[in-house]
């Protein structure tokens, strides 16, 4: 084929995928409402315009909950579950309606009715499963973290750069938040004045142990708490928070210093129960994070420091504490306050901003929110659709012989904000570097080729 012809065609192409799939152009054209506005609009007001046949692969509780966010999509049709365990296939069924229940991974894998998968296995599972998934064909949704291990996340993220036709999403689910995108930008703003510090922390009394009558089960269930299968406390919970921070920076640690043990839980497990660690990064900027099964006081949060405001998230929700000297905004005059001890928070609502330059004062209450699980799932099911109906679109128009092309137009695709296997291969070797400088009690640098796929 001519070469211009090639283009002409191709550009024809862009152009009618681009108006066959209007309502996500249209969604992405008014991507800053999205962004500010997205949480005032309820789930159930969705129209599903395409439908994904997904399997879920793992069904321990947070399988569980993904199989329950599915069966309430109407974007998705849960076609498979599976799991090694009778119990938790039988636990799950009642929620999946129709869906095959299997054991075995592999028979999941080749059936050509499944076109995406989410893997929910424990994290010393996920690179088999990841691989094999991406070389069937498969589009693939696998929760943080990636791996136990960087070389497994490496080859993880390897597979999935090596599968350009497959959808790759990494499970750091706040990357496809509403509410994480607006504060993302009021951060990158300047609002806040100079960056300083910020810190984040996951405290929740529990032994993080689970109870079976079968001792091999027992052993089997509780992986994570053995170092050898599970990238620990900071990996395995504090993932999220520690990709939260290098995203708001839009940097990447230099250096992790760790301290911490086994103080509470003396049970025969290797992996500690209180951890502390400070993430050095290269604008001078240090992130304090902490997560302990010891000690419940005050939860879960995450905070950014500046000159001129500190941001606290928390519980889905955001609030500005400014300082007495910081220059005046305007619009965080007519934002509803709440207290904080003695402090005096300003709610970073998602719409404030747009209610105010109406005129009109914001809602004393945050409008119904999407779950960021819900977003996620969201966010890969719809890619999934657009980079499905490309290729479908490129190959009935030129055939599957250039590869090179067909690679070149799905770059050129709209997508959801999701995280990808970059993403998630940078948090997992954070987190792992931490937890091993946790166990080891030291500082560890971090070297930039191990973040490099």
């Amino acid at each position: 084929m001519d070469q211009t012809v090639a283009n002409d065609a191709l550009n024809d192409l862009n152009r009618r995928a681009f108006v066959q799939r209007s309502s996500f152009a249209a969604m992405l054209a008014a991507l800053g409402a999205v962004e500010l506005r997205a949480q005032a609009q309820a789930p159930a007001e969705k129209k599903a315009a395409f439908t994904v046949n997904v399997a879920v692969i793992g069904l321990g509780p947070w399988g569980r909950e993904i199989v329950n966010v599915l069966a309430r999509t109407k974007e998705a049709k849960l076609v498979a579950i599976c799991d090694t365990y009778p119990a938790m296939l039988k636990r799950t069924a009642d929620n999946a309606p129709g869906a095959a229940q299997e054991s075995d991974y592999k028979k999941v894998l080749a059936d050509k009715n499944v076109q995406a998968v989410v893997i929910a296995t424990p994290t010393h599972q996920h690179k088999q499963l990841v691989t094999e998934a991406l070389a069937a064909g498969k589009h693939v949704y696998c929760e943080a973290p990636l791996a136990h291990t960087v070389e497994d996340a490496r080859a993880i993220a390897k597979a999935a750069k090596a599968a350009p036709t497959s959808v790759f999403q990494a499970g750091l689910q706040l990357r496809s938040d509403a509410q994480r995108h607006f504060l993302l930008q009021f951060v990158r703003s300047g609002a806040l004045g100079k960056n300083l510090f910020a810190r984040a922390q996951w405290h929740k009394k529990q032994s993080w142990r689970k109870a079976s009558p079968n001792p091999d089960r027992e052993r089997e269930i509780n992986w994570h708490l053995r170092q050898e299968q599970s990238a620990g406390l900071v990996g395995e919970i504090g993932i999220h928070q520690v990709d939260n921070n290098s995203w708001f920076l839009k940097d990447l640690p230099t250096a992790v210093t760790g301290f911490g043990g086994i103080l509470q839980w003396s049970d025969g497990r290797t992996v500690p129960d209180t951890a502390q660690c400070v993430f050095e990064y290269g604008q001078g900027v240090n992130f304090i994070y902490d997560a302990s099964l010891a000690n419940s006081f005050d939860s879960d949060y995450e905070m950014i420091y500046g000159t001129d405001a500190a941001v606290m998230m928390r519980g889905g929700k955001a609030w500005m504490f400014k300082e007495s000297d910081a220059p005046l905004l305007g619009w965080e005059v007519y934002a509803r306050k709440d207290n904080f001890h003695k402090e005096t928070g300003i709610a970073l609502v998602a719409n404030a901003t747009k209610l105010v330059a109406q005129g009109e004062q914001a809602e004393d209450t945050t409008p119904a929110m999407t779950t960021s699980l819900q977003a996620a799932l969201d966010a890969f099911l719809t890619n999934v659709n657009e980079v499905s109906g490309a290729v479908e679109d490129f190959k009935a128009t030129f055939g599957d012989a250039d590869k090179a092309a067909l690679v070149k137009h799905l770059s050129t695709v709209p997508r959801q904000p999701a995280a990808s296997a970059q993403d998630g291969f940078e948090a997992t070797v954070s987190v792992i570097k931490a937890s091993e400088a946790v166990v080891k009690k030291t500082r560890i640098a971090f070297a930039k080729e191990w973040f490099q796929v």
